[in-house]
């Protein structure tokens, strides 16, 4: 394997964040007045920073307009040293999103996908080469791409990494039972269930026996599902590989942090995960994966901003080492 091979490569969105921070939510009808910053973002190029900032060799692969938001997110990438493929639309704009953040960190997010619908997927799935041991993809472009991603992974040998966000009606059981690994939070697992027929009351997951949450978990057919729960951590259920870990299912508790704005959070969580599951050796257990990238995700929340807040892996190590 070459050095320029990448272990991770991730598929997926660029969306140039407008990001409003005020002490809580407007009423409808009401205006209040806040703090305005600007960022890159989008699930893909977020998660491919997150992986990039631990250290591990990522590419993305995604779409922009040929337009200023475009030049913004090349010369970001640029600036990181993070190994991007840019398919450029013309006459589609590049993605924007605008995002309200309370004084509790929690957000409210409006996306116009824009360009990323347009990422062709047969042309972003060549770009998965052989030597590369993850491969992730989101549910901000087409089913298609998603489709392609997935196949390629596993042409290649790699991890087919799935995180369903958001999620699509028009992702079938088909295309899920091409992912070797899902991601959801627990709204998006709440969804998928529904989506899959699945008739149990799934509100409030953090609730659920661990039994019967890992019940749940094997009914989507995916052979491992991690689900996070945001504070109250994630849970972990495996199929029949257990990829290491002594355990079929368990959870893993939230680190105590000082969260600001949890925007990204779930993106710095699946990134990292897909990082350390490419650097780890085949003695490690999965959960050292998950450890690694929860404590990402939660020192992700004390930053405004999303591909900007992504912690390296030096500071995690020296935060919770």
């Amino acid at each position: 394997m070459s050095e320029s091979t990448p272990l991770v490569t991730i598929l997926g969105s660029y969306v140039q964040d407008h990001c409003w921070s005020v002490d809580r939510f407007p009423a409808v009808g009401e205006t209040r007045v806040g703090r305005f910053s600007t960022g890159p973002g989008g699930k893909g190029f977020n998660q491919a920073v997150a992986a990039h900032r631990q250290g591990v060799a990522t590419r993305f692969v995604g779409a922009i307009g040929a337009d200023p938001l475009g030049d913004t997110a090349r010369r970001f990438a640029l600036a990181e040293g993070l190994d991007c493929v840019w398919q450029v639309v013309n006459e589609v704009p590049t993605a924007t999103a605008s995002i309200l953040v309370d004084d509790a960190g929690r957000n409210l997010i409006v996306v116009d996908l824009a360009a990323n619908r347009s990422l062709s997927a047969s042309d972003a799935a060549g770009h998965i080469v052989a030597g590369t041991r993850v491969v992730l993809a989101q549910l901000e472009t087409s089913i298609a791409l998603v489709t392609a991603a997935l196949r390629a992974a596993r042409s290649v040998g790699a991890l087919a990494m799935l995180n369903p966000a958001p999620l699509q009606p028009d992702l079938t059981p088909e295309v899920l039972a091409l992912a070797d690994l899902i991601t959801p939070n627990e709204t998006e697992f709440a969804l998928l269930l529904a989506m899959l027929g699945v008739p149990d009351d799934v509100s409030e997951l953090w609730q659920i026996d661990d039994l019967d949450l890992h019940a749940l978990c094997r009914t989507t057919g995916v052979p491992s599902v991690v689900i996070t729960l945001g504070e109250h951590g994630c849970f972990v259920s495996h199929g029949r590989d257990r990829r290491g870990d002594a355990a079929a299912y368990y959870r893993v508790k939230r680190e105590s942090v000082r969260a600001v704005d949890t925007t990204g959070a779930g993106d710095a969580f699946s990134g990292a995960l897909a990082a350390a599951l490419a650097f780890a050796d085949s003695g490690r257990p999965f959960s050292a994966a998950v450890m690694h990238a929860n404590r990402v995700a939660a020192i992700s929340t004390e930053q405004v901003g999303a591909a900007c807040a992504m912690p390296t892996r030096a500071q995690v190590l020296a935060r919770f080492a």
